[in-house]
């Protein structure tokens, strides 16, 4: 005998309808109840309902800019906005309260430590980094949160194992700018649930953005201060607008005067070098400036060209410094474009760090700094990045030579730059690619790596500040090297098994310990510099294999 079958069905299927939600997988110790409280996740379930989808929408548009360069379509300044550029009339929001002096910004994680630190350092501005100097473990996210309202609100001490105790000392403190997660970056520890039930991670950018905003936002008012932010990774100025619209909601939700908050974003892709002022115009009403992002933008100009043949390939890392051609061109059209829209123009971070320990390579640190805010400083800039506290002496004497009393340089207009697409392509240096320099980039990479999955996201190696935006230099120059048949000035090719010889190298040369992340950090770096496919950010899938699941 057979079973009927049931007659097909013309009715509507029925969905669930639920949501919008947020949703908490990750761990809640100590304290967590206090960043996520009932009224936060509202915050951050109206944010993802009302700019999820958006968000995605921008990412694809990235992925299709990207190949659009990969397969020879070279980035312009676009027709389309051409009147922005053209209308001389228009001016940003600038300098909120606090941010009127920029000479000299540190930057840092937020962990307990590290922010005292900061606030003792004597700098104008703290960018607090929960980008590329926070490993975006589930404790830092959250932990470094509770940092932030704690020392906005002069609570914040810290005991060190040792037992040596860390208090805020200084008069005046700097004035805070935090800088979330890139757009591209999940959070996996929260979920969104839309209308309709489908789950997804929740965005990294709108869970820093609205955690610090909401928690800090009236007490950064009632200090004389504000809601200050950092942008990274933009590419375009319809990223630019995503983040406008994010700031107009949230004051509202607030009940903020529009305006209130400031963003300064980080120039530090290749696209957003051709759509600066487009991207100053979308945010005028909340933009205090622009800043040279030079690590992360290296590492753009490297991977949108990976495939384009010889004359896109780069040297040594090291030889790619601030006055090769196309970082001088990236620079100057920056300042400019700041100083006619009355933005800020801030410089970025020198890598070279001190060792209390080492008195030559403080000296020398502290010489290529000098040179480095000098060059800034006469460009124009208006401030500029140092990683250490022991240079912020170096980097303001600089800044005070050219400034004196005045805040700003925006009076310096630089009439005479002239920039042209080509000049931001004009990647040629003559520098030839080293042995050493191989080998610099395999160690680096595994050993930041090795760091990042232990939590550490700002890293000191070899008397040089580490962070993702370095190791993502460090191993796209190996995938590039490896796939445009490069040899070193020595003759020898740059292959596969060559790199899998010194990265047998870095790990036998490695300290081991219980419990160290060598191996891990090795497997990522064959994943992301060693295999056909060039993934666009080596953090991602790392994060996604060994942090997501981490409480």
């Amino acid at each position: 005998m057979t079973t009927p079958t049931a007659p097909p069905t013309t009715a509507p299927i029925q969905t669930t309808q639920q949501g919008p939600a947020i949703t908490i997988s990750g761990s809640i110790r100590e304290r967590y109840d206090e960043i996520l409280t009932l009224e936060a996740i509202a915050f951050l379930t109206e944010l993802h309902h009302r700019f999820a989808s958006r968000r995605h929408d921008r990412l694809a548009d990235r992925m299709r800019r990207r190949f659009e360069i990969g397969n020879g379509h070279d980035p312009r300044f676009r027709d389309d906005t051409a009147h922005i550029r053209g209308d001389a009339s228009w001016r940003v929001a600038g300098a909120g309260p606090g941010l009127e002096d920029r000479r000299v910004e540190i930057t840092g994680p937020t962990d307990p430590k590290m922010t005292i630190n900061a606030l003792n350092s004597g700098a104008r501005v703290w960018l607090a980094d929960q980008e590329d100097a926070t490993s975006p473990t589930w404790k830092n996210v959250i932990e470094g949160q509770l940092t932030l309202r704690d020392a906005i609100r002069g609570e914040l001490s810290f005991t060190s194992p040792e037992g040596k105790e860390y208090r805020v000392t200084a008069e005046r403190t700097p004035t805070i700018v935090m800088r979330p997660r890139g757009w591209h970056l999940p959070e996996r520890h929260l979920a969104f649930v839309d209308r309709a039930g489908r789950r997804t991670p929740a965005s990294g950018s709108l869970i820093d953005f609205g955690l610090y905003f909401l928690h800090n936002a009236h007490e950064l008012i009632d200090a004389g201060r504000g809601p200050y932010f950092y942008l990274a990774k933009l590419e375009s100025s319809e990223e630019a607008k995503l983040w406008d619209d994010v700031f107009s909601f949230s004051e509202d939700y607030l009940r903020l005067p529009h305006g209130t908050i400031r963003a300064t974003v980080l120039i530090e892709t290749l696209p957003a070098a051709f759509e600066m002022d487009e991207i100053l115009y979308e945010l005028r009403d909340h933009c205090a400036g622009l800043n040279a992002g030079r690590w992360d933008y290296i590492f753009s100009i490297i991977k949108n060209y990976r495939g384009r043949g010889a004359r896109f390939v780069l040297p040594d890392r090291s030889e790619v410094t601030m006055t090769v051609p196309f970082m001088r061109a990236y620079t100057d059209l920056l300042v400019q474009t700041c100083h006619k829209r009355g933005a800020y123009a801030i410089g970025g971070m020198s890598a070279f760090i001190p060792n209390r320990r080492d008195p030559e390579v403080t000296a020398r640190a502290i010489e290529k700094v000098s040179a480095d805010k000098r060059r800034e400083a006469g460009d124009g800039f208006d401030g500029t990045w140092v990683a250490h506290p022991d240079l912020i002496a170096t980097a303001q004497a600089e800044f005070d030579a050219v400034l004196g009393d005045r805040p700003n340089q925006l009076d310096r207009q630089r009439p005479e730059v002239s920039v042209a697409p080509q000049d931001l392509l004009d990647l040629h240096i003559g520098s030839p690619i080293t042995v050493r320099g191989v080998r610099d980039n395999v160690s680096v990479a595994i050993r930041y790596l090795e760091a990042w999955l232990r939590g550490l996201g700002a890293v000191a190696i070899d008397n040089l500040m580490e962070d993702a935006a370095t190791a993502e230099i460090s191993r796209s120059q190996v995938w590039q090297w490896i796939h445009q048949d490069r040899s070193t000035d020595d003759g020898t090719p740059i292959t596969v098994e060559y790199v899998e010889g010194l990265i047998a190298g870095v790990l036998a040369d490695a300290e081991r310990r219980e419990g160290d992340r060598f191996d891990d950090a090795a497997e990522i770096f064959r994943e992301v510099a060693l295999r056909e496919e060039f993934p666009a950010f080596l953090t991602a899938g790392a994060y996604a294999r060994y942090l997501a699941d981490e409480d």
